[in-house]
């Protein structure tokens, strides 16, 4: 797994829109990455809900928040459509963005072995880490507080400026 301070590794994923995106697409934003094992499971959803009730609160910090899991597009598009979510949900059926991350069960495995949460800077760097938080959705809460402190950090490096 990358750690805190490393350089957030790459990805090319299909959201659930149909869409090829890469974590590099967002260089200049914060991402808010979130690896969940399971669509339609009780508490992944509440995860996903808790995101999307926030992502207002995201956005006005300039954070973007990109799901990732093993499930096909066509269930994460259905998960997305089922509860309104207004963010990305990446299909990674073959596990290659969670092994990047270290978050799948092992080698051969497509299932997320834990539920983590990466807070990504606009260079692309980890700056934070949410593992295996309980009760699930405050992953959302949670890296919301990280996202604070990141933006309030750099305004007291750029005093005045509007981030």
């Amino acid at each position: 797994m990358p750690g805190v301070g490393e350089q957030a590794p790459d990805f090319e994923g299909i959201a659930h829109t149909g869409e090829k995106i890469r974590l590099s697409d967002f260089r200049g934003r914060i991402v808010v990455l979130y690896f969940y094992p399971r669509a339609m499971t009780p508490g992944c959803t509440r995860e996903g809900v808790r995101f999307n009730e926030l992502l207002d609160e995201f956005e006005k910090l300039g954070a973007v928040v990109i799901g990732v899991s093993t499930d096909s597009v066509e269930k994460n598009r259905k998960f997305a459509e089922k509860h309104g979510f207004r963010f990305k949900l990446v299909s990674d059926e073959k596990g290659e963005i969670g092994m990047k991350y270290g978050v799948v069960r092992g080698e051969g495995s497509n299932l997320a072995a834990e539920r983590v949460t990466f807070i990504i800077d606009r260079e692309g760097n980890i700056r934070a880490i949410l593992r295996n938080i309980r009760p699930a959705e405050k992953h959302a809460d949670l890296a919301l507080e990280e996202v604070k402190k990141l933006v309030l950090g750099k305004k007291a490096e750029r005093a005045g400026e509007v981030i």
